[in-house]
């Protein structure tokens, strides 16, 4: 499921700001300031979510590609026919020598 998780912060990030906005308008319940504070905060931590969002996310989608091709490769790689052995070499042979190889 896909969801505009910008939007998401954007609104939470309005909804810090008209807050902040009211309590500097009528001023904070029985001077706590440190309403104010909690509202700033809010803000800058969704500005913070809006602009490191869609990072994130391209980030991933990044990952989820090279991830693709990863295994887009490792099934062609597996489809494809193997080296015939040599005449006159079992598969046991074969495989005593590569593991003499390793």
């Amino acid at each position: 499921m896909r969801t505009n998780d910008v939007r998401v912060a954007l609104v939470g990030t309005v909804v810090w700001a008209v807050a902040l906005v009211v309590l500097l308008v009528a001023g904070t319940p029985s001077g706590d300031h440190w309403w104010l504070w909690v509202c700033v905060t809010g803000v800058v931590t969704g500005v913070f979510g809006v602009w490191y969002i869609p990072r994130l996310q391209a980030g991933r989608e990044r990952q989820e590609a090279a991830r693709e091709a990863r295994r887009t490769a490792a099934v062609e790689d597996a489809a494809q026919p193997s080296e015939p052995e040599p005449p006159g070499v079992t598969r046991e042979d074969a495989a005593r020598i590569s593991e003499a190889d390793v």
